[in-house]
């Protein structure tokens, strides 16, 4: 299997000497049916597949899917196998900073254990065998509320953890990684064609300073217009962002691709990579709800107690607290059950992804597919396909289709 850094010099290569564009896909595995669909459509397309875990997601202490770091990596080539997949996967660390992890800002860590924390983390990313550590310390929680740390700062701290990633890697006789540095997020200013600009020749000058020229990313997040609840890439930002990126010999890569209205512009305006995930979550909330219906009418015709699937998850994300993380500040102190009927589905829709591996969630979901496999043969495929279906769409918009063979 080609290293990732291979990959994305080859990528490179193919759009300056060959007019060929191909945007890599970077699916969040917030799930393991997620994880599932993401691997089975490697296979069949033929293309490689980032997998871009964030500390809540996969961590040390399991995150909210239940997966250490090797876990995890476990987990994505016991699909391999299962699916013969022969495609490049490349599990990968997204968003790795300081106060990242909701824990650590809910436990309100000082900046030094905060900063332990998160270098201990990349140790395990790296010991499971990652292929990209995205290294993000734009987030400051001892600064004044809407402060950001300056572009020096993020700079100083993005080295130090890149400086401990690769001593780390040193001492365990690995091979190189992929960096990924930069946020989506207007944290530390990067959005600011200025200080974006100022945030790579500072980086540059303080990794050449520090002997880590080697360890320059290939990939470089930026703002390119969308965001949790924007979904129209713009094109114009992107290339003038590429044309800041491209002569350091990164790539730019977007986030929050989730839903986009014009996803072939990616691979058009150079974007060499972008990160999708509460909308697969969504896609595998909704086959699940469509489950739920057929199971009440399935059970109602059987004189059957039904799963109640929807309302078990909709509960468990209501005890987890963790859908106060997206309250707009009009809804801010109101209990979940005055809100708007489209808010709370939208509000458990997005939470759902905290509280899969709950207890009676998983109770619920087994009772679900019992009731639905009387009369369907395999009611999880069907949730695993509908997502695959989902990730397809951005596997055909940014060229991948085959891309192993143009990419080899």
């Amino acid at each position: 299997m080609p290293k990732l850094r291979h990959t994305i010099l080859r990528l490179i290569d193919l759009r300056e000497h060959e007019g060929v564009n191909v945007t890599l896909l970077a699916v969040c595995p917030n799930s393991a049916a997620v994880l599932e669909a993401a691997v089975k459509v490697a296979a069949r397309c033929h293309t490689p597949m980032l997998f871009a875990a964030t500390l809540n997601q996969v961590d040390r202490d399991g995150g909210y899917t239940g997966w250490t770091p090797a876990h995890f990596v476990a987990e994505m080539e016991r699909y391999a196998v299962r699916y013969g997949c022969t495609s490049p996967l490349y599990p990968c660390l997204d968003h790795g900073g300081m106060w990242l992890k909701d824990r650590h800002t809910k436990e309100k860590l000082p900046l030094a254990q905060a900063t332990a924390e998160v270098k201990l983390s990349l140790t395990a990313c790296l010991e499971a065998g990652y292929a990209l550590l995205h290294i993000d310390p734009t987030v400051d929680r001892t600064l004044p509320a809407g402060q950001a740390p300056s572009v020096p700062v993020v700079v100083e701290r993005t080295v130090d953890l890149i400086a401990h990633a690769e001593a780390e890697r040193a001492r365990l006789g690995l091979p190189k990684v992929a960096y990924e540095v930069g946020t989506e997020e207007v944290h530390g200013g990067l959005v600011d064609i200025d200080n974006f600009t100022l945030f790579l020749d500072l980086l540059k000058q303080r990794l050449d300073e520090q002997g880590l020229a080697g360890a320059w990313p290939t990939f470089v997040v930026a703002q390119v217009g969308t965001d949790l609840h924007t979904t129209y890439f713009d094109p114009a930002a992107a290339q003038r962002l590429t044309a800041i990126v491209r002569p350091t010999g990164a790539l730019l890569k977007g986030h929050y691709t989730d839903w986009v209205e014009n996803p072939a512009d990616y691979a058009a305006t150079g974007m060499g990579g972008a990160n999708v995930g509460p909308e697969f979550t969504a896609v595998e909330y909704d086959a699940l709800e469509e489950l739920d219906a057929r199971d009440a009418r399935l059970c109602a015709n059987r004189r059957m107690a039904p799963a109640g699937f929807m309302r078990v998850l909709e509960q468990a994300v209501v005890d987890s607290n963790r859908w106060q993380k997206w309250l707009q500040p009009d809804e801010q102190g109101r209990d979940f059950a005055v809100l708007a009927p489209a808010r709370r589905r939208w509000l458990a829709q997005t939470g759902a992804r905290y509280v899969w591996t709950a207890p009676p969630v998983l109770a619920a979901r087994r009772r679900l597919y019992a009731n639905i496999s009387r009369v369907a043969a395999d009611p999880h495929a069907y949730v695993v396909e509908s997502v695959a279906r989902s990730i397809e769409h951005y596997v055909d918009a940014f060229g991948l289709y085959d891309a192993v063979t143009v990419l080899a």
